[in-house]
């Protein structure tokens, strides 16, 4: 699978920015579709994700209230509305897909993510 992630940018605390992934290739086994960041020296952490199958979704703590994942008319396509956008939201966006089906309790576990896209950059100033 690959995937091409676009949408990011510079944004003021408080303003929105709506990321889009597409994907191409062996789209039909993908049964999850994510959302991860890093920021400058920081490990990449999981933000959201999106299970095909069972049209459920799960996010950080730290972005509930303010992020929607969402899915276009086919696997081809997962966006991710971010709101109130904050300085710690600052990294570089990732989209990632899974052949796994989500496992509740541990829903960004890095490892069973199989394909990875480039990145967008996100930038919120204060």
């Amino acid at each position: 699978v690959q995937l091409v992630e676009s949408g990011g940018g510079l944004v003021q605390a408080g303003g929105s920015l709506r990321l889009s992934c597409a994907a191409s290739g062996s789209i039909f086994s993908i049964n999850t579709m994510g959302w991860f960041r890093q920021a400058p020296g920081k490990d990449r952490e999981g933000v959201s994700c999106l299970s095909i199958t069972e049209n459920s979704t799960y996010y950080a703590d730290s972005v509930k209230g303010r992020f929607t994942i969402s899915r276009g008319n086919t696997k081809t396509t997962v966006f991710l509305q971010m709101n109130d956008l904050k300085p710690e939201d600052t990294g570089v966006y990732y989209c990632a897909t899974s052949l796994t089906h989500i496992v509740p309790s541990h829903p960004f576990v890095p490892l069973i993510y199989d394909d990875w896209g480039q990145g967008t950059q996100v930038t919120v100033s204060s």
